[in-house]
Formats: structure tokens, sequence, C-alpha cells
């Protein structure tokens, strides 16, 4: 491991940049809780899924087999991905193919946390101008990405992020100096607070001045760990902890305006894009389902797996207790019982996003 060493101090000592943080494993082969913890999974009978028969099966089949077309998918329910193209009864085909486990963490609880994400709408252009100046990088051309797994085995899925310098290997640049990247922009837009944004969401939709329409989903990021801008706002005394939503955070940048740059670098990660045929996509390449899709830590939920979550809607307090669909991933979303529920597009997808920080359970779904 003296190599590896060699490598992370060298990380820690240059430049204006902090350590990276390796990125997350690839999905398992089966659909198993990986976590280095105590978390269990503990069988169920569907009868104590909270409202499970009130779920829109034949709407859930038909999510199920364009889930399906990831590879991901295939390789965790190989049998039930084949027997969905000809399912005849849409409730029948999941009891027969699946079994509940009741996600238990390693202090014993069943509880976690439901966060909400969205896809977002900026307004830009493709050339840089005095109103459109923000730019949404490409995958910069200088951006070194190393698998350690090659030549560490028990790193498996571990990755560190970087650029060469002469014959050294030294940490990407952080959001305080990434416009010193060497990167394609792909389009300028009209807000620094939105484009922050559209990187924490992972996708988004751009309306371009010409009046056409670009998709942007997520392809990279700088290898810098993602710090939370909520928590030092809460930090520095300028919002309450119990006020903190998108919303509040965005009212405090826009009436705060000097401090913006100070707030946003306080997250060193910076999300690169790549341009979408498609609406909002999630990390299988799939487009997201508003409702039904959720972003998931993959070393606990494999990508593709089928959950069962039973939560509230922050707005209006009402059960949302159904079957989703693993399809994304993100860099906030760490933990035993942890996940990112997908609202969709729109005024409305943004503020329950916004303002979700709920409670929930979960079931994964097991081949039967």
């Amino acid at each position: 491991m003296k190599n590896f060493t060699l490598i992370l101090i060298a990380f820690l000592i240059t430049g204006c940049v902090t350590k990276p943080t390796p990125e997350a494993p690839e999905a398992l082969d089966t659909p198993i809780v990986s976590i280095t913890t105590k978390s269990k999974l503990q069988k169920v009978s569907f009868n104590e899924l909270p409202s499970y028969y009130k779920n829109d099966f034949d709407q859930l089949l038909e999510l199920f087999i364009q889930d399906c077309r990831s590879s991901k998918t295939q390789r965790l329910y190989k049998k039930a991905c084949k027997k969905a193209k000809t399912a005849v009864i849409a409730d029948s085909f999941f009891k027969k193919n699946f079994q509940p486990y009741k996600l238990i963490n390693s202090k014993g609880s069943d509880q976690g946390l439901l966060t909400g994400y969205y896809e977002p709408t900026l307004y830009g252009s493709r050339t840089k101008t005095k109103h459109y100046k923000y730019p949404i990088y490409a995958e910069p051309e200088d951006l070194v990405t190393v698998s350690l797994s090659s030549v560490y085995p028990e790193l498996k899925g571990k990755r560190l992020r970087g650029r060469v310098v002469g014959n050294k290997l030294i940490p990407y640049f952080q959001r305080s100096c990434i416009d010193d990247c060497d990167a394609k922009v792909i389009a300028y837009v009209d807000d620094k607070v939105d484009l922050f944004f559209l990187e924490v969401q992972g996708s988004g939709k751009v309306i371009l001045d010409d009046g056409s329409e670009l998709y942007v989903g997520y392809t990279n990021q700088n290898g810098h760990p993602y710090k939370s801008i909520g928590k030092y706002l809460i930090n520095i005394g300028a919002i309450k902890r119990k006020d903190v939503s998108l919303q509040s955070i965005k009212t405090w940048l826009n009436e705060n305006p000097t401090r913006v740059n100070e707030v946003l670098h306080a997250n060193p990660s910076v999300v690169f894009f790549t341009e979408n045929n498609t609406k909002a996509t999630g990390a299988l390449g799939i487009e997201l389902s508003p409702t039904n899709s959720i972003a998931v830590d993959p070393r606990v939920i494999p990508l593709g797996s089928l959950v069962y979550i039973s939560t509230t809607d922050p707005v209006t307090s009402k059960p949302i207790e159904k079957l989703v669909f693993a399809q994304d991933t993100g860099g906030a979303i760490k933990g035993e019982i942890r996940a990112d529920f997908f609202w969709g597009a729109g005024d409305i997808a943004a503020i329950k996003a916004g303002a979700m920080k709920q409670k929930f359970k979960m079931w994964l779904m097991l081949p039967n």
C-alpha cells in the first residue's frame, strides 16, 4: 500500500484543493445489502407492506420492463425481466417473482432519511454574453480517473480523480478554481445559483435563447467530496436548521449576492455534464419517472433494484407508500437507510423536492 499512501499524501498537500472522495462502487451482481455494518434484511410478507395493494401495478409493470433495459437490472432480476415481457396479470407478476425484505440498520432501526430532487429548468445560450455567462462544463479533457481495484483488489469500486502535472497525479480543480479546467462548455446560463442546484439535482433542461431546448445529465465529477451548503449556512448562523430547504437557501443567496461565492465554494465538488436526447436520466442511463424513481447509495441498495418505500408527502403530509425503482445515485446520498425521491419537473416538483426531509422505511425486493 506504500504507493497508494504516497498518492494520498500528494493529494493532501498539493494546490488549492482537498482530498477527493472515491466514487461509490458499481452495483452488485446479486441484490444483497453490501454495506460493511451490521445491517439486516428482515423477510416480510406482501401484506406487511403499507398500502401495497393500492399500487398501480399495470404502470409498475411497464416501468419494470423499461428498467430491464439496464444491464444492471438484468443481472439482478434475470428471470423476472424475461417473464415481465409476457406477464398478463401485473399484480400477480410482482407477488410471484419477488420477496420483500425490510431494511434494518446497524442500530436496529427501520427508519431512515428520504430527501427529494427534481429536474430544474435553466435559461441559457450556446455562446457567452453579458447575460449568459456561467458555464455548464462537459467532462474536462485533463480529468484523469484512476481505478484503484486494478492494483488493489480490496479497493474494488474505489476511484481517484485528478490531473497530471509533469509526472505527478495531483487533485483536480475544486469549485473555487474550476474555471481553470480544460473542458468544453456545453452552454452558458444566466444564474450561478441555479447552475449550482443543477449540479445538485444531477440533470435538467436548458431553454436556449433561440427557443430550443437542451437536456443535460451527469457524466462525472471533480473527485472532491460533496459538502452541504445548507449546513454551511446553519453553521454561520444565516438560516436556522429547522428552516433549511432548497427555497430558503436560494432566498438567502438572492438576498446576499456579495456572499454567493463564499457559500457555493464551501462545496468543493463540481459536477460535469453531457448532452442528452431525453428528459432527466439517472445513473442507469434510463429516463427517470416522476414519483417512481429514487437515488440510492449503491453500497447498500444495488442500482436497478426494485424497492418499496413508506413515507409522507412533505407538503400535504399524505402517505406515500409504493414500489419505486433505484435508478440513480447522488453525492449526498450515503447511509444505510437513505434515498432521494424524484419528483419530476416544474414548480410543484421543485417545492416538494426542496422541502422533503422525511422519515421513511425501505424494503428491498429480492428475486423469489
